[in-house]
């Protein structure tokens, strides 16, 4: 079972746009993240979405490279200043691989939370449009932080 956690990519100015949708560069940056996980072999059974407009767009890129014809769902308890404990009690019981799109804080307090078992616990400095991968150790069932990639690294 492996967990994406990835941040929306960059978004258009609060002035330019009070949605804050994906700016060009967030565009480009997230379907080339899709093209390289896609060639990477990810491989998802659903991605999941704050519904905030940065979030849903980023899930419908990554969601067209990875899931072909299927939509990315919007799920509650995703939102910058949500509580982070709610979606990792549904995380825990999920059975397959997915990916989260959301935002921060509440992506850092959750991985945290899965690393650390505590919200406090700095683990990972998140970038806009970049993954971490989690997964638990099949013995010990301790989750593990197994990569992370970041826009920058990733060759046009």
């Amino acid at each position: 079972m492996n967990i994406y956690l990835m941040q929306h990519g960059k978004p258009v100015s609060k002035q330019e746009n009070p949605e804050k949708p994906l700016s060009a560069q967030g565009r480009a940056d997230m379907e080339r993240m899709g093209a390289f996980l896609k060639r990477s072999g990810v491989i998802v059974d659903g991605i999941f979405h704050s519904g905030k407009t940065r979030a849903r767009q980023t899930a419908e890129i990554i969601s067209a490279m990875l899931l072909p014809g299927k939509e990315p769902e919007e799920k509650k308890g995703l939102a910058p200043l949500d509580d982070a404990k709610l979606i990792f009690n549904e995380i825990l019981q999920l059975q397959g691989d997915f990916m989260i799109v959301g935002h921060l804080p509440h992506l850092a307090k959750l991985t945290s939370l899965l690393i650390t078992g505590s919200e406090s616990n700095s683990v990972v400095s998140f970038q806009q449009g970049g993954v971490v991968c989690c997964k638990p150790d099949e013995e010990t069932k301790e989750w593990h932080i197994a990569w992370m990639l970041v826009p920058e690294i990733i060759q046009h």
